[in-house]
């Protein structure tokens, strides 16, 4: 057997596949994968080799530890590297790796195709020893809570962020698994007020940015659902451009601009392959697609057949953070409205427009300033965040108390902003939805209205006494629309009751639509005082980096540079 020295993932060691091989953990300290070590190849009988196949497994098993992820997909993990999940077989994974390491390693004889599949079956099967374990995609947690994200660069660093701060590691303390629609991430770091320099490179005022850049923060923290994050605007308000940077800075990707998907196979593969997506130029959006997002938003599950086989079946399960690009809001679907963050963009104008080129110059040029100050702002917000109480529960209220907490660290008004938007896109959706529109016209005139379902699909007219395509087409779909409708026709103030039957012998379901004050835009916001209790100074919490952490993160930057409460956007 070879036992000469060569490279293996960047690092230099003697190929022993005899040898035992220590195993590191993938997300916990005290994991113990594989760690019954490398099988020894039989003893050669009458000078007979042992198989490629056999040689192989025993090369991979001294250098990768083997874990099965909670999706059902076997990866391995470097012993001497980044801690990064790679896919046994496909593009850039394993089975390509051991290729190259055998004919390394055994000069002049190369692995067949048949060999590297016999090898790569066993490695499945060692995969499966062990427990699941998580896989993270561009923004991980560990059991303390502390948040990492991947810098997506080869040598595996990573950023993790914490109520302490936030540092630049070698080797991310969680496992992450990589996907070809990622890009590498250029390194934070805190030189002026990023915030401020990524504020001019847009067209939106000030209360406009500030909630960008609370969803930005949020974008990081994987454990709450995030809205859907909605440039609208007139042709010429530059909402394509605005959301690739974003969606670049959030999770960089080759492709940070999608066209919307043709069916759920479609979107169910780009949504496990990218942490953050952008559908850009959005007119309309089907029944089906709009309950996708509203089920990626919280949190989705797909289950599909494997290929090649009959019965056995992947689960695909994402919760991710979305952004569309649309010119018309009152095109979306009402409960997808309720899950929209609206942002209106300015028009552009002539003499201040800006190349492609130059604006994609000047954010590469700030990226890692603007980097920086998200994750000192984010860290700041995880130490505040526990003490946050909202005196009421909004939709989206993970969400929420993280607009309450950027508030509460840089004194903005986030949240009150958040809740008067959505209530604005909520009656857009509702001015969108002719059948809608019809009922809330029908309820306007009659004050209370108690009918069947039928009843009300006969007396709703629509706009010019023709019904259009989308019109409820009987009783039981006109029902079901209303159910769907109910929370755009409470934000106008008419309340939906199906809970009543009627007292003939038929017992049918009634629908009671009552006409009530609508509610008060400044009361549908929890009163600022009681909002939050008492807590330490904005960015007490934020513990400034001293010079050992400074070694950790950004080379000769002096500890006295990290100021001592976060920057502040136009301030």
């Amino acid at each position: 057997m070879n036992t000469s020295t060569q490279r293996v993932n960047g690092q230099t060691r003697p190929i022993d596949p005899t040898g035992q091989a220590d195993r590191p953990d993938v997300n916990k300290p005290e994991s113990a994968v594989n760690t019954r070590g490398p099988a020894k190849p039989p003893a050669e009988e009458g000078g007979k080799k042992p198989s490629a196949a056999v040689r192989l497994v025993a090369l991979a098993r001294e250098r990768y530890t083997f874990v099965m992820s909670t999706d059902g997909r076997p990866y391995a993990v470097a012993i001497d590297g980044p801690n990064l999940a790679l896919p046994l077989r496909g593009r850039a994974g394993l089975r390509q790796r051991l290729s190259r390491l055998y004919t390394d390693t055994f000069v002049g004889d190369v692995a067949s195709q048949s060999a590297l599949a016999d090898a790569m079956t066993v490695l499945e099967g060692v995969a499966e020893d062990d427990d699941p374990v998580v896989a993270h995609l561009r923004v991980g947690h560990d059991d303390a809570g502390t948040l990492v994200i991947d810098l997506g660069t080869a040598d595996g660093r990573a950023v993790t962020v914490s109520a302490g701060g936030w540092h630049v590691v070698e080797r991310s303390p969680v496992l992450f698994r990589r996907s070809g629609a990622m890009a590498p991430m250029p390194t934070p770091i805190l030189i002026g007020d990023g915030l401020s320099k990524f504020h001019a490179l847009l067209n939106m005022d000030e209360s406009t940015f500030r909630q960008l850049v609370a969803w930005l923060v949020a974008a990081w923290i994987p454990t709450i659902p995030h809205p859907v994050l909605t440039f609208k605007g007139e042709q010429g308000t530059g909402k394509s451009k605005t959301a690739q940077m974003v969606v670049n800075l959030v999770d960089p990707s080759p492709a940070s601009k999608r066209s919307q998907p043709r069916d759920i196979k479609a979107w169910s593969a780009q949504a496990f392959n990218s942490w953050a997506l952008c559908l850009d130029n959005i007119s309309t959006i089907p029944p089906w697609f709009s309950d996708t997002l509203c089920k990626a938003v919280t949190g989705d599950g797909i289950v599909d057949r494997a290929l090649y086989t009959d019965d056995d079946v992947v689960v695909l399960t994402f919760r991710r953070v979305l952004a569309m690009t649309t010119i018309d809001a009152g095109a979306l679907a009402g409960d997808l409205a309720e899950r929209l963050l609206m942002l209106d963009l300015q028009l552009i104008d002539e003499e201040n427009r800006r190349t492609e080129e130059e604006l994609d110059d000047a954010f590469e040029a700030v990226r890692p300033s603007v980097l920086g100050s998200l994750c000192d702002l984010l860290a700041t917000v995880l130490a505040v965040l526990p003490s946050i109480h909202l005196a009421t529960m909004p939709r989206m209220a993970d969400f929420a108390r993280v607009l309450a907490a950027v508030d509460q660290v840089m004194e903005w008004n986030t949240l009150d902003d958040y809740l008067a938007t959505s209530a604005n896109v909520a009656g857009d959706a509702l001015e969108g939805d002719q059948f809608g529109s019809a009922v809330a016209a029908l309820v306007e005139q009659a004050g209370t209205w108690t009918g069947t379902a039928a009843q009300l699909l006969e007396q709703a007219q629509p706009p010019g006494g023709v019904r259009p395509q989308n019109w409820p087409k009987d009783a039981t779909r006109a029902g079901g629309k209303v159910k769907r409708l109910a929370p755009l026709l409470r934000s106008i103030g008419i309340t939906v009751d199906d809970t009543q039957r009627s007292r003939d012998r038929h017992r049918a379901k009634l629908l009671i639509l009552t006409r009530t004050d609508p509610p008060d835009e400044s009361a549908s916001a929890p009163p600022q005082d009681p909002l939050w209790p008492e807590t330490t100074q904005p960015g007490a919490g934020h513990r400034p980096l001293t010079s050992t952490d400074a070694a950790g993160t950004l080379p000769g930057r002096a500890a006295a540079q990290r100021p001592g409460r976060v920057t502040r956007c136009g301030r």
